[in-house]
């Protein structure tokens, strides 16, 4: 009987990891809205914050608080594509490009093509590991990330 008790746990826990791991697998965001929706300043502690989202994107600390940022992202939209219509771009060729003061500047390669979906910052303190304020802010269009 006492190794059932001890089981309970630890099943919840993997069903947990299992549970948010699937989240992110599916939608591509870090940032489950359920998660974002049991955050309670005063009550929620580090750990928790850590298990539901993993590890933050950013960490900054202030004399008084330490705080977390989350960031989620959308994929860009594909844009239509017609091979028929295709026209090369001569640029594209140019390792070099011409800033601003003219100056020749290697040309910077994109890497991402992403967009800013959301950003979650969470406030804790350091003292008692709770979060002492949190703010989630959904972004409009396309931002830079």
């Amino acid at each position: 009987m006492p190794r059932a008790v001890k089981l309970g746990p630890t099943l919840f826990l993997l069903l947990t990891l299992v549970l948010v791991s699937g989240w992110r697998q599916l939608t591509g965001d870090n940032l489950n809205p359920r998660f974002i929706d049991r955050i309670q300043d005063g009550k929620t502690t580090k750990n928790e914050i850590l298990l539901w989202f993993g590890e933050p994107q950013e960490i900054k600390k202030t004399p008084t608080s330490l705080i977390y940022i989350y960031k989620s992202y959308a994929d860009t939209p594909a844009l239509p594509y017609n091979p028929d219509k295709r026209e090369i771009n001569p640029q594209s060729y140019t390792p070099f490009l011409i800033d601003e003061d003219k100056n020749i500047v290697p040309k910077k390669e994109k890497t991402t093509g992403k967009i800013l979906r959301g950003t979650l910052t969470i406030y804790i303190k350091p003292e008692t590991q709770v979060v002492t304020g949190h703010e989630y802010l959904e972004h409009q269009g396309p931002q830079r990330p």
